[in-house]
């Protein structure tokens, strides 16, 4: 019988490099692939895609299989890129992350390696996959075990085909048991810092980087009653619930509470800003969530108690869904929910299992 091939996105950090090693232990054919996403301003301090091609070949090396490189850049920035500055612009906070997994590690990645005679392909991700115990050909997306570094909601837009052809190692593993067996195996990258923030920003400061492609439009921060206090550089540079860079002090009457940022007036570019972190503008009960997906293709049932996320470092919180249809879903949470943002991804859970979500669209 044939030996399975799996190719491995292998990015150069210590989760995919164990993910190729725990496969080639299992005796799969191992083929490492090499993905450069981003090109614009690779040679600044915080674009590491050089050192990352490095370490990711040395990591081959180790383990003895062969390793290509692939540029996705021009998919990049069609498929995930322009409608990430197409959000912003229009007041939004979207999650790219979740798009490039849908458009180019699952797909643009999943067609080349398929191309390459692939029969599979895995990835470094903290999440599993598993045919439905109760359904046969149907695949599931569940979370994985350790629940702080899970990555099932940047992973929900995932469908039937794409599952059907995943690897997750790393679901059944915490992420210091992969560690170790990093340093066990020798491999350089054991102790690499994980890479943080969206693949194209990295670690540089946010706004400087929107200025490059958004110019600025500055206007006012005012409160809900109106009252000027502060200037904003654009609405797009600001998200809701954010604390932080609003260069407005404590007032002597609220005792010096902090402000955050609780809505967008894009038609009068202003921004309206709320002080204390449990303002009511900050508060919802629910949310409208639209370009919706469900791994299943079935929608979830109403009146029946799920849990979702909305936003990735966010407990699961108990919730109903009514008012579904093929377009948009309200969801309703038994608790009040912080600074539900427009642009950001709802995503809902059956226990451990991912069943999608949406992009939402406002709050209720």
């Amino acid at each position: 019988m044939k030996t399975p091939h799996v190719i491995v996105g292998l990015s150069g950090g210590v989760d995919s490099s164990v993910t190729a090693m725990l496969l080639k232990q299992q005796g799969y054919q191992v083929t490492g692939l090499f993905m450069k996403n981003w090109e614009d301003d690779d040679n600044d301090e915080y674009c590491s895609s050089k050192q990352d091609l490095i370490d990711a070949v040395s990591v081959a090396d180790r383990l003895g299989i062969e390793i290509e490189a692939v540029n996705f850049s021009k998919e990049y920035k069609d498929r995930v890129f322009a409608n990430f500055l197409e959000e912003y612009q229009a007041g939004r906070t979207p999650n790219p992350d979740i798009l490039c997994n849908a458009e180019i590690k699952f797909k643009a990645f999943l067609d080349h390696a398929m191309g390459m005679g692939a029969d599979l392909i895995a990835t470094g991700h903290y999440a599993k996959v598993r045919e439905n115990p109760l359904q046969a050909g149907q695949y599931q997306l569940l979370k994985a075990d350790d629940g702080s570094k899970d990555q099932s909601y940047f992973l929900h837009r995932l469908n039937q085909a794409q599952l059907s052809k995943t690897l997750f190692p790393l679901g059944s593993y915490l992420k210091r048991e992969v560690r170790e067996m990093a340093r066990e195996a020798g491999l350089a990258n054991a102790e690499k810092k994980d890479s943080t923030g969206i693949c194209f920003i990295g670690e540089r400061p946010f706004q400087e980087f929107l200025q490059r492609y958004l110019p600025r439009q500055p206007g006012d921060m005012k409160t809900p009653e109106g009252k000027l206090v502060g200037q904003h550089e654009g609405l797009m540079y600001y998200t809701l619930g954010q604390r932080q860079g609003l260069k407005i002090g404590g007032s002597r009457e609220s005792n010096g509470e902090p402000w955050f940022v609780a809505a967008k007036d894009m038609a009068k570019n202003e921004l309206i800003v709320v002080q204390g972190h449990d303002h009511p503008l900050l508060q919802s009960d629910g949310l409208k969530a639209g370009q919706l997906h469900w791994i299943s293709g079935e929608e979830p049932k109403t009146n029946w108690v799920y849990a979702a996320k909305t936003r990735y470092r966010q407990p699961d919180a108990p919730c109903e869904i009514d008012a579904v249809d093929t377009q948009e879903v309200d969801i309703r949470f038994g608790q009040k929910q912080w600074a539900v943002t427009p642009g950001q991804s709802a995503v809902v859970y059956e226990s451990n299992v991912c069943l999608g979500g949406g992009i939402i669209t406002g709050a209720l």
